[in-house]
């Protein structure tokens, strides 16, 4: 039996990273938590620790983002279960680095299902499920890199790009419309996780610690900024600096910098 059917959450790329501290913080919160990645034996492990814990349900749906209907199988899954979510967490995403038309047709094109496509339409199922059954919170990952844009990271920067303005404009929307649905974009810099050093990724940038937040940080910031009521989260002071550094700079002249930068951080 549920004993926490107000608080059951849904977390998409759950298995580590800022997902799994997301994970974390919401258990210590006393939600229930339905965990959603590729990895099995991951969130079989977290889900487990979790629940232990905490005494909290979790349920674990394996899935990949990227494939064909995805979101709607993943919605129908929960249903299936009987869960009534009312956090929604998008953080599922894929980052690919290197010159655009050296790197992989399929590896874009499943950057863009998973980081705009599934994002979408899960966003979708929930704003309207929550907004007819007494509200909710929806938090959309996106990215500083969505502030610009970004050679040898361009495509990814896009789909970011794309993330901050419909979270943004849909979350004026919901307000607008008294739907009890809080719609938030986090946007994390650079974070201390796999994706600073993934083979499978593309180039590696070297990116000095110095630079990077950890992941738990960002995934706090995050959830704490969502449930009050905030539309957009720019994590830590650099990043908020290195946000508004943006709007001096006339984008042909910040694409030319940003462009020199990564080429040189790239192997």
């Amino acid at each position: 039996m549920n004993t926490h059917k107000d608080k059951t959450a849904l977390v998409t790329g759950a298995s580590d990273g800022i997902g799994a501290e997301f994970i974390k913080i919401l258990a210590s919160r006393g939600y229930d938590l339905i965990l959603v990645a590729r990895s099995e034996e991951k969130l079989n492990d977290l889900a487990e620790k979790m629940s232990n814990e905490f005494g909290i349900r979790c349920s674990v749906i394996v899935a990949d983002l990227s494939s064909a209907n995805a979101a709607h199988d993943l919605f129908h899954a929960v249903e299936e279960k009987g869960l009534e979510v009312n956090f929604l967490i998008n953080n599922a995403g894929l980052l690919r680095n290197g010159f655009f038309t050296e790197l992989s047709l399929s590896d874009q094109e499943q950057m863009i299902a998973v980081n705009i496509l599934a994002l979408t339409s899960l966003t979708h199922l929930y704003a309207n499920k929550m907004a007819a059954t007494g509200g909710g919170h929806i938090l959309n990952v996106a990215s500083l890199a969505g502030w610009m844009a970004i050679p040898n990271q361009n495509v990814y920067a896009a789909t970011k790009a794309y993330v901050l303005a419909f979270t943004q404009a849909l979350s004026n929307e919901m307000m607008a419309a008294n739907t009890g649905v809080q719609i938030t974009a986090l946007c994390p810099g650079y974070t201390a996780t796999k994706m600073m050093d993934n083979p499978e990724q593309g180039a590696t940038l070297r990116i000095p610690a110095s630079m990077m937040m950890s992941a738990r940080e960002v995934a706090k910031m995050g959830i704490k900024g969502c449930l009050a009521g905030k539309d957009l989260i720019v994590p830590g002071i650099a990043n908020k600096f290195t946000a508004s550094f943006t709007h001096f700079f006339s984008k042909s002249l910040l694409t030319k910098l940003l462009g020199s930068f990564y080429r040189k951080t790239m192997d």
